[in-house]
């Protein structure tokens, strides 16, 4: 699936200890300020058992850089789904 899914290494949950992680997506949201950002389809490494998200690095920080973009451009309400920078 290419550089979207490039962290593909399972780990055991530390939030339920019990659940093993593997490759998926999540819905992100973000509230910073007085702006809502929702990303839809970021990928993700997801609890098979409690489901708890964790998003890599490199996706953390695109999404920080959009929701900074928004908030400046006065935006309030935003909902998308994730593309890669290489991707826009």
């Amino acid at each position: 699936m290419g550089a979207r899914f490039e962290t593909e290494k399972t780990m055991k949950c530390p939030i339920c200890k019990h659940g093993e992680t593997t490759a998926g997506a999540a819905t992100v949201t973000l509230e910073p300020g007085g702006l809502t950002l929702v990303v839809k389809a970021v990928p993700a490494q997801v609890c098979d058992n409690c489901g708890e998200v964790y998003v890599d690095e490199q996706a953390t920080a695109q999404l920080l850089e959009e929701a900074a973009a928004a908030a400046r451009a006065g935006t309030e309400i935003n909902v998308r789904h994730f593309q890669t920078a290489s991707s826009s």
